[in-house]
């Protein structure tokens, strides 16, 4: 029997420091909610608006796999690897904070925010030796199919992390439906919608809301309308 949770995206946490507007779907800094510490491995998904000019200073990160996935706009990230990059729409940027890292984030436009999700994964592997990594995905490979973007294989599509996940990105036109074959017994899907209408295993989705789902082989994904939405299998067992 498949069990399910649901978030609306109205119920998510919020912060907004001026510079910096924050939805929190899991506890995270302020915002604490003891029903919504984790979905098994997945730790934090935070839903960032990042004004222009403005950003994170410096702070540390470890034991953590941190993926970062821009929405609009770029981000300019520096760390304590001496990694000088700038993450746009399209790319996937992850870092294995691992014995401890260091870096910043800032949006160095002058005329236009940036949007970004941050996602923490507890990883499987503690007290790893710190890695970055980003790569540049064809946005035309999600449409209307689900693109690949992180796994546990270095091998594979899109980058890698220190667990058991996979993540795929779907650009769906209206009416279009897919399946999704869980990888890895024990894991669980947390589905995350960018924009528009889906439905998934007969559950209603709008945007930003997020549905997660274990005890279940497969999920049944329909566009209700032209849709945009992340799926994140994690392990349920952590």
């Amino acid at each position: 029997m498949a069990n399910t949770v649901l978030h609306k995206a109205e119920t998510r946490g919020h912060a907004n420091h001026g510079w910096l507007n924050s939805m929190h779907t899991f506890s995270f800094a302020n915002y604490y909610n003891p029903d919504r510490m984790h979905f098994g491995a997945l730790r934090v998904l935070n839903d960032d608006t990042v004004e222009a000019g403005m950003g994170f200073g410096k702070h540390p990160h470890d034991n953590m796999e941190i993926i970062s996935i821009p929405l609009e706009g770029d981000l300019e990230h520096k760390d304590s690897m001496g990694n000088v990059s700038v993450i746009k729409h399209g790319d996937i940027q992850v870092m294995s904070a691992g014995t401890g890292i260091f870096h910043s984030e800032f949006n160095r436009n002058s005329d236009q925010i940036t949007k970004f999700l941050q996602i923490w994964v507890i990883p499987n592997k503690k007290n790893v030796a710190p890695r970055y990594d980003q790569i540049t995905l064809n946005i035309a490979d999600r449409h209307n199919k689900l693109q690949q973007i992180l796994s546990p294989n270095a091998e594979d599509e899109g980058v890698w992390i220190f667990q058991n996940a996979w993540f795929h990105l779907g650009e769906f036109d209206k009416g279009v439906s897919k399946e999704y074959n869980i990888k890895a017994k024990g894991n669980g899907v947390y589905a995350f919608i960018l924009k528009g209408d889906v439905t998934i295993n007969d559950q209603p989705l709008k945007t930003r809301d997020g549905f997660g789902i274990w005890d279940v082989d497969k999920l049944f994904i329909k566009a209700d309308t032209d849709v945009e939405f992340l799926l994140m299998e994690v392990p349920m067992n952590i």
